[in-house]
């Protein structure tokens, strides 16, 4: 019986109005695309107010985000919708701002201060497994809202030494539920290139989470700004950040800023490992000889009584499976620049000002660069082809200069919480509930991603 391939969205078919394509994007930005990008190396696009180039083919990619960055800033479109909850956090910001916002975080998320955090992972995964198991009777569970409550759990923890269980958190995390279901993936000034001093219009319900998970955010790192100056704050990420130095001015972030970068941490760490987590649970419950093959090496290596960082290291299938999930789903499908001076990218002039694409999605399901791109195979990065493409064609958290500084965090997380899942529980699709994914600011199951769940012996 062959294995079915992992579901996938419709592409457009042909070409459609300005006007259409707003109301596709709208719906879902990956099948509002047109099929011909699994195969080209760049597409162009033009609308009446500005030209966007996709680009596909790896020495592009590597121009833009490896070799000239700063000649390939993010894209102001970008945070247009975004702004209301992130302020001038460092997944917005360009420039000598940027700069000094990563020289700050970065040393919060080296290999060592990942594994003093690592204890705080453990304990969200361990607490995952025990909130799934009175659902686990082989009944359907809608499983993004577990991934996301896992997700949302292993920030607080890390990042605040406070469970989701805590009243804050909870607060955020429902709140920050109440704020994506508000806010539309399409701002005004996504599309027109209003002026900077024009007023941007976002919907009162956006805007109004946006106000309480902010304000409870800077109640958080106040008191926390208060424990550092006391002596008694926990050594948590959030310590590490505050109390670091920037190595060229000798400046901290203070509470507003603090509070601008929490909220990045919390939409980045949280939306992203919810996605990524939920799809590779599916992607197993599709590929069950693949769980079993997770479940026995997760058996064999992880004692739930102990806790110990070199687990990672073992933990090689669960690793790749995972992987391949970020590449068959990747949670940020597409990712925006813009060129600040004129370029020439395969003989086509690029005028300043165009917005630059880079597609994860399209990228990682190149019919030119991966083989069997649509299928399901962990194994694949143990060839040639995979080794390749994983250099060169396969980018889930950016790379270059603006590589996601959570990067070396989601790949402790993910394949963490998924062996104790699956080492704990089977599962299994749910028939008449198939998933189908479509992208707002990440890729998630349009109904949801339901699994029925059963304890293993």
């Amino acid at each position: 019986m062959t294995t079915p391939l992992p579901p996938k969205p419709p592409s457009r078919a042909g070409r459609v109005s300005l006007w259409r394509y707003a109301k596709l994007f709208r719906r879902d930005i990956l099948s509002a695309q047109p099929a011909r990008l699994y195969r080209a190396w760049m597409a162009e696009f033009r609308t009446p107010f500005f030209r966007s180039f996709l680009c596909n083919d790896p020495t592009l990619v590597e121009l833009v985000l490896k070799k000239r960055p700063d000649d390939f800033p993010k894209s102001d479109r970008i945070r247009e919708g975004l702004a209301p909850l992130l302020g001038q956090s460092v997944f917005v910001t360009n420039g000598e701002v940027w700069k000094r916002q990563r020289r700050i975080i970065d040393p919060a998320f080296d290999g060592g201060r990942l594994k003093e955090v690592f204890p705080a992972m453990w304990d969200a995964a361990v607490s995952a497994v025990d909130r799934l198991r009175p659902v686990a009777d082989g009944s359907p569970v809608e499983m993004e809202s577990h991934a996301s409550h896992a997700a949302a759990d292993v920030i607080f923890r890390t990042l605040f030494s406070i469970p989701i269980e805590h009243e804050v958190a909870g607060q955020v995390f429902t709140k920050f539920r109440d704020h994506q279901r508000a806010q539309p993936v399409i701002n005004l000034g996504a599309l027109l290139p209003l002026p900077r001093w024009m007023p941007r219009f976002h919907r009162a319900r956006a805007k109004q989470t946006a106000r309480q998970i902010r304000g409870l955010i800077h109640d958080l790192t106040a008191d926390r700004m208060a424990e550092i100056k006391a002596g008694t704050a926990p050594d948590d990420l959030a310590t590490k950040i505050m109390t670091t130095t920037d190595p060229e001015t000798g400046g901290r972030f203070d509470t507003d800023e603090m509070v601008d970068q929490v909220a990045i941490f919390f939409l980045a760490g949280h939306e992203t490992s919810a996605s990524a987590l939920a799809w590779t649970l599916y992607l197993l419950a599709l590929n069950p000889d693949w769980q079993d093959r997770v479940a026995s090496e997760a058996a064999h290596e992880i004692d739930p009584e102990k806790i110990y960082f070199s687990v990672m290291s073992r933990l090689r299938l669960s690793r790749d499976v995972f992987r391949e999930a970020l590449r068959l789903y990747p949670p940020v499908p597409m990712m925006v620049r813009e060129a600040s001076c004129p370029e020439q990218f395969r003989g086509r002039d690029v005028p300043k000002g165009s917005q630059i694409v880079l597609s994860p999605w399209h990228l990682h399901r190149h019919e030119r660069l991966w083989e069997d791109p649509d299928a399901f195979n962990p194994a694949r990065f143990q060839t040639a082809n995979g080794k390749s493409c994983l250099r060169n064609a396969f980018i889930p958290f950016s790379s270059g200069q603006r590589v996601c500084p959570g990067a070396g965090f989601a790949m402790i997380e993910g394949p963490l919480i998924l062996s104790m899942l699956v080492r704990a529980f089977r599962f299994e699709l749910v028939q008449d509930r198939p998933a189908m994914p479509v992208a707002h600011l990440t890729v998630r199951g349009r109904d949801g991603i339901w699994l029925s769940l059963t304890p293993r012996e």
